[in-house]
């Protein structure tokens, strides 16, 4: 009897071993397995981005790959992806040293600047900071840091002292002043340029929009709107709704993403608790949703019509997994193996065969079945490349950790 326990005891303390460490096709039984596997995606992906920039022209940017058509969709310098292709090129030149990966990155980064004094979009921190911040972080030269302060001036015009946000979308009503979750993102780089001007006004700006954020976008369950118009008068909130997602009051899955990797960058940025605990509510509203799948890959929106045969996002999910890896240096020991726990399982699941293109292939994207815009019928089941930029910034920062 003593033995049978004994052996149940022995099977518990693995069980529960294993659901702590995930021993995937990323995770291995050691870190320096885990180390060598990151690696050896890193190498991978080098060759696939380095095929990519083989097939778009001076001044093109990639967006996605569509795999039906074996067909690549390609931007100008102003769509609000410019940035990630630059930046994911510069997250690999930091890890495997390619002199080629950032000869091309310059390039992109020169058809890029003119960006700096663009005034018409919210978007300057994806298209900026993903790419000139990436590259100041490892050469700090003065034409960069010019830039992104340039940059982070545009952004600022979109700030309405009134209502309290900088304005996202710009409508056909100049009274509607639209505001959508994602715009959470673009705030890493008024806290950038506050650090290295010394002006506390982007700081400023950064903090308001997202203490109106946290008061007009969640719902008491701490899912987020898509999107809230305000009266560019008064402030008032006038709409509550969604462009991309499935419902105005669905909770979509790239949204719920943009919101907990915003709220974490703000308590990093700030050290205000009430950052970090929105960050932990939206962590708490993503982990226990009944329909969250098994291997954390979400849904496009998780309240989809048609689950579990809905498409998967694996965009949504590496921007999870890289947002949980960080907010899990912030938080008890508890919540911090869950967070690391959860996103080293994303990261297994799509670093595997079914989300993990294969060299050569993928029209030159490392991961595979995204969903841009369904609503719209576009970018649906794709490569896109947000969800390749989150991927490898999330395995740098595992990499990160478990180097220490």
């Amino acid at each position: 009897m003593h033995k049978n326990l004994f052996s149940a005891v022995l099977l518990l303390l693995l069980t529960m071993t294993v659901k702590a460490q995930p021993i995937g096709v990323i995770v291995g039984k050691t870190n320096a397995a885990t180390v060598k596997s990151i690696n050896a995606v890193f190498k991978d992906a080098d060759q696939q981005y380095l095929h990519l920039a083989t097939q778009i022209k001076s001044k093109q940017f990639p967006k996605a790959y569509f795999p039906k058509n074996d067909s690549l969709s390609t931007s100008d310098s102003g769509w609000w992806c410019s940035g990630f292709y630059p930046g994911t090129l510069l997250y690999l030149y930091d890890q495997t040293k390619d002199p080629a990966l950032l000869k091309t990155a310059e390039q992109k980064l020169e058809e890029l600047e003119v960006e700096q004094f663009n005034t018409s979009t919210h978007d300057l921190g994806f298209m900026m900071y993903c790419s000139f911040g990436n590259a100041y972080r490892l050469n700090p030269k003065p034409k960069y840091k010019e830039i992104l302060i340039n940059s982070a001036k545009s952004l600022c015009k979109r700030f309405n002292p009134k209502v309290g946000l900088i304005k996202s979308w710009n409508s056909g009503n100049p009274n509607d002043y639209t505001v959508i979750i994602d715009n959470m993102m673009n705030l890493e780089l008024l806290f950038w340029a506050t650090k290295v001007t010394g002006d506390s006004s982007y700081y400023k700006i950064a903090v308001t929009h997202a203490d109106n954020t946290i008061k007009n976008h969640f719902r008491p369950d701490y899912s987020s709107y898509h999107l809230v118009v305000y009266d560019a008068q008064t402030g008032a909130v006038k709409q509550k709704k969604t462009a991309q997602g499935y419902a105005d009051a669905s909770a979509w899955a790239r949204g719920q993403a943009w919101g907990l990797y915003g709220y974490t960058l703000m308590y990093r940025e700030t050290k205000d608790k009430k950052y970090l605990e929105q960050a932990q509510h939206i962590s708490s509203f993503i982990l226990n949703n009944p329909n969250l799948p098994e291997n954390k890959i979400p849904y496009w929106d998780f309240n989809a019509p048609n689950i579990p045969d809905a498409f998967r996002d694996a965009s949504a999910a590496a921007i999870m997994a890289s947002a949980w890896l960080e907010l899990s240096g912030y938080v008890n020991k508890k919540d911090k193996a869950t967070y690391t726990t959860t996103a080293k399982q994303i990261l297994n699941n799509l670093s595997s065969p079914e989300y993990l293109a294969k060299s050569g292939t993928n029209g030159g994207f490392i991961l595979r079945h995204s969903v841009g815009h369904l609503p719209a019928k576009s970018e649906i089941d794709v490569a896109i490349s947000y969800g390749d930029y989150y991927y490898i910034e999330a395995l740098a920062r595992l990499k990160q950790i478990v180097t220490k």
